[in-house]
């Protein structure tokens, strides 16, 4: 559940960017209609679905946040983040009417989280991935620095990974793979973290 809670957003980016597309005429009317009062100049109907995916985002991130409060759980800070980053990104491509803001957000945001983790196992003493894990795991401390490296790797290699498909393929390509191809990276990670730690659990049992 907390991962389908994670991908919110990026499902309903998807479902309107696709709707857009098939559905540009009235796209293009709901940009008039509801984005014109945040929009430089003129949207055409080419630009309208990445626009509305881009605004419902945002929105969706912001929902996800007041239902957190309302219900008076924590918001995790990987999530205000998020949410900065999303609003300041996505803000610029509904102004501009320009997709390349939007698409540069995972690679900001990936590269936020992996500096996140360096920055505070390397000045801090803090290795952020234990703080998160410790309760379900007990691993010897350079097992935890290995994790917490491998993850900052990783989260660095997303970034990349973003970029050229932003600037290699088309923005409806860079649409699928942003939920389906960064879903299948980070659950193909996760595998892999899981068979690797796998031989600390069995020794803790």
């Amino acid at each position: 559940m907390k991962f389908l809670f994670d991908l919110f957003p990026v499902i309903l980016f998807f479902a309107m960017f696709k709707w857009g597309e098939g559905h540009p005429e009235a796209a293009q009317g709901l940009v008039d209609q509801y984005l014109s009062a945040f929009v430089s100049g003129t949207a055409t109907a080419a630009q309208a679905p990445i626009m509305l995916a881009t605004a419902l985002a945002i929105l969706a991130t912001i929902g996800q946040i007041a239902y957190l409060l309302l219900r008076r759980r924590k918001v995790d800070g990987m999530l205000w983040v998020s949410l900065a980053i999303i609003t300041l990104f996505g803000g610029a491509t509904i102004y501009f009417h320009n997709e390349t803001f939007i698409k540069w957000k995972p690679t900001v945001l990936y590269w936020a989280f992996g500096a996140a983790l360096i920055i505070s196992q390397i000045l801090l003493g803090k290795n952020l991935i234990r703080l998160m894990m410790q309760k379900q795991l007990v691993l010897p401390d350079p097992v935890w620095n290995k994790l917490n490296l491998s993850w900052a790797a990783f989260f660095a290699a997303m970034g990349l990974v973003n970029l050229y498909v932003a600037y290699s393929f088309s923005t409806a390509f860079w649409v699928n793979f942003k939920l389906f191809g960064f879903t299948g990276l980070m659950l193909g990670f996760v595998v892999a973290q899981s068979l690797f730690l796998s031989k600390y659990l069995k020794d803790s049992h």
